[in-house]
């Protein structure tokens, strides 16, 4: 029946309808609210953060493809561009717990005989009832809520892993479906299933580090300035998705809902997950067993610093982390436990041009936990009862003993 037919039928006259132009392009609430938790943990890939919103639009509409995991994404790029990160942040959005991802690291399953710890052993197998499958269905339900009925399985560096792996998830990303050892049947079709990879991080060093000519001198001052040129970001794309179509078989391939690459960050994305490291740094300090509750502030010339000595876009942000931890977060750890740092301390955190390291200086003290609230990152909480009554008074008092000992 045509559409005419349909509404006359109804008593409806179509041709005398509002004729309203929709627009698809839009995104509800749940989903643009996921995609702007994503964005505020995972810097310099829209792309990838656009994918996973989404997949969830898609799976709260109710237009998920029936007998089939809610979304199977692969995550290719250089290591240290945020594939684990984006796993996390999503669950830690959804279910409001980081470690709410199943995550199985296929290094642990470069033999074939070792797909039995994922599905447990056959009958009349040595240590059959004795080994605890890590896909059972009662571990993919654990981190569900009544308001959440989403899993997330995380396949961590999946070209590590056997053949056998790979068969074994062609089922999963087919039917949604996985037979234990013991016949039992675990249901994957609330499943959002991620594989990460570093395939082509060979091609990878090539691209951005040619060894001859003009190319090379110029791709060496780009890459020092932070900067990925954008037919650069375009190369490394084609190289990622070539190197992971000659690793797995077309099968395999074809099962995947879409192959997204991160894109190496730059220094505007360093400098950006920079004061999001920062940030944990606080966080950390206010929830530290030590009970030394403080607030540092860094200087722009020592996030020049930091940058500075963090910045590689070979290793991204992994190099990054390990900087702040170098030059930040061992000389704090050393003030706490010499006593020298208090609680409700200000401490600024300067850079020493001549010797390139970081200073740090005692500010104020006796901050009140209500002013060391206002002092961070909105992100930053201070945890409850982190103060005790006669921890710090209302007042912060200046330090006027730094001046003095300049």
């Amino acid at each position: 029946m045509t559409a005419i037919g349909l509404g006359m039928k109804w008593g409806i006259d179509s041709r005398e309808g509002l004729h309203q132009e929709l627009d698809p392009a839009l995104t509800g609430y749940e989903a643009a609210k996921l995609y702007a938790d994503l964005r505020k943990s995972i810097v310099g890939q829209d792309e990838a953060v656009q994918q996973v919103a989404t997949i969830y639009q898609t799976y709260l509409a109710g237009m998920s493809a029936p007998g089939r995991p809610l979304a199977s994404l692969l995550f290719l790029g250089p290591t240290g561009s945020g594939k684990t990160r984006l796993v996390e942040a999503t669950a830690e959005s959804l279910v409001g717990d980081a470690h709410a991802v199943i995550k199985i690291d296929c290094a642990e399953f470069q033999h074939s005989h070792e797909i039995a710890k994922l599905i447990g052993s056959p009958p009349g197998y040595l240590g059959h009832r004795e080994t605890h499958p890590l896909l059972s269905q009662d571990v993919l339900n654990q981190y569900q809520t009544e308001r959440m009925k989403v899993n997330f399985v995380l396949f961590d560096e999946i070209e590590k892993a056997s053949d056998s792996l790979w068969k074994l998830l062609l089922g999963i990303l087919d039917k949604a479906t996985l037979t234990l050892g013991d016949n039992r049947r675990v249901d994957f079709t609330r499943c959002m299933i991620f594989m990460t990879s570093n395939l082509g991080a060979r091609e990878t060093i090539s691209i951005l580090h040619p060894s001859l000519g003009f190319a090379a001198s110029e791709a060496e001052r780009r890459l020092e300035a932070g900067c990925v040129p954008e037919e650069l970001e375009e190369k490394l794309s084609r190289a990622a998705v070539e190197a992971a179509r000659r690793r797995f078989t077309p099968e395999f391939i074809n099962r995947i809902d879409k192959m997204v690459v991160f894109k190496p960050l730059g220094i505007d994305e360093l400098r950006q997950i920079l004061m999001l490291e920062l940030n944990i740094v606080q966080q950390r300090i206010f929830n530290s067993a030590a009970g030394v509750p403080f607030v540092f502030s860094v200087t722009e010339d020592a996030r020049n610093l930091l940058l500075h000595e963090g910045t590689d876009i070979q290793y991204g942000a992994r190099h990054l982390k390990r900087a702040i931890d170098r030059n930040l977060v061992q000389p704090l750890s050393n003030l706490i436990a010499t006593g020298q740092v208090r609680p409700g301390d200000l401490i600024c955190v300067k850079s020493d041009l001549a010797s390139s390291r970081l200073t740090f200086f005692r500010e104020c003290e006796g901050i009140s936990a209500c002013a060391m609230v206002k002092m961070v990152d909105p992100a930053v909480t201070l945890n409850a009862g982190a103060f005790s009554a006669n921890t710090v008074s209302e007042q912060p008092r200046a330090n006027h003993a730094r001046s003095s000992r300049r």
